[in-house]
């Protein structure tokens, strides 16, 4: 017993030095002062939380687990040269912007795994239009707080179930660039959950690249139509069409559960512009079908909003 808690002290010791080197290092003028904060925070959570009370080896693996998932947090790959070089090899995507890695996060233990690679959209330098970089700036700042803000809460409670030993857990964030054409950036974060089951989602993130301004669904239509009613009546098309082919797929629509059936979007349904121009309606699992569906997306035709859209 002496020696587990001779060699859990040593282990405390070596993660508060660990820890101290990395302050020294990521302590820099482009860190921000919330990640200065989380810093702060984590470096006083690894200071031997609990030493009198975690006095056996079960106890002595998880702290050990606890430190490297604080050192691994607080690693900035924006600083990395390693992550650098690859941001350097990122194409521009669209005309004003692109997409660099801002934060890459892995661990795995056999019981939790997480796997984290956190977008940052930013502004190319070639931009010469003041005025549009300035409100690109805006929208940009805004869109990169709130993935940051989301990442961090999410990584926060995977961090907390994994100590709390509650079983299971898988967390796996994940971006790719949906469009990107001369009108419309879009940016697709995709989080997936693990438990007892799975969960998956998605957030949209768009920018109108000729105003630099964040598009929300009823900017591309003319001001004061009704865009809903025929986005939602044509989604309900597609939903019959394909079940008729097809036994395997299921919607909830036209069921005997109305509360469970499927009626409209709204103004903040999730969407994006693809490559062709057409609109496309984005649900998450659950939505509007039972969860072994998935993701869905319905594209809308063109015909079915040409005398509407701007």
């Amino acid at each position: 017993m002496k020696d587990n808690i001779i060699n859990f002290e040593q282990q405390c010791e070596q993660s508060k030095k660990g820890l101290h080197s990395l302050q020294k290092e990521y302590m820099q003028p482009t860190m921000s002062e919330e990640q200065l904060s989380r810093l702060k925070m984590k470096m006083e959570e690894a200071k031997c939380e609990n030493r009198k009370e975690r006095r056996n080896a079960r106890i002595t693996r998880i702290a050990a687990t606890a430190a490297a998932l604080v050192i691994a947090f607080i690693t900035l790959p924006n600083l990395s040269p390693t992550i650098a070089y690859a941001m350097e090899q990122m194409p521009i995507l669209g005309r004003f912007v692109k997409v660099v890695t801002f934060r890459n996060y892995e661990y795995e233990d056999g019981q939790h795994k997480a796997e984290l690679d956190i977008p940052e959209i930013v502004i190319d330098d070639q931009l010469q239009d003041e005025r549009i970089r300035s409100v690109l700036e805006d929208t940009t700042n805004e869109m990169n707080s709130e993935i940051q803000k989301l990442s961090n809460e999410l990584l926060d409670e995977f961090v907390s179930y994994m100590r709390d030993e509650l079983g299971y857990k898988e967390l796996i964030v994940k971006s790719e660039v949906v469009t990107t054409t001369q009108e419309y950036f879009t940016l697709k974060l995709s989080c997936y959950q693990s438990e007892a089951s799975g969960y998956e989602w998605a957030y949209f993130y768009t920018i109108d690249l000729t105003s630099g301004k964040r598009l929300q669904l009823k900017d591309i239509f003319a001001e004061g139509v009704d865009y809903i009613t025929p986005i939602s009546e044509n989604i309900k098309e597609q939903m019959r069409s394909q079940m008729e082919k097809d036994e395997n797929i299921l919607y909830w629509l036209d069921d005997e559960m109305e509360e469970m059936n499927f009626h409209a979007i709204t103004e903040e349904t999730d969407f994006y512009i693809n490559q062709n121009n057409d609109v496309v309606i984005c649900f998450n699992e659950g939505d509007v079908a039972p969860m072994y569906m998935g993701m869905i997306e319905f594209e809308i035709p063109a015909e079915v909003l040409k005398e509407i859209r701007k």
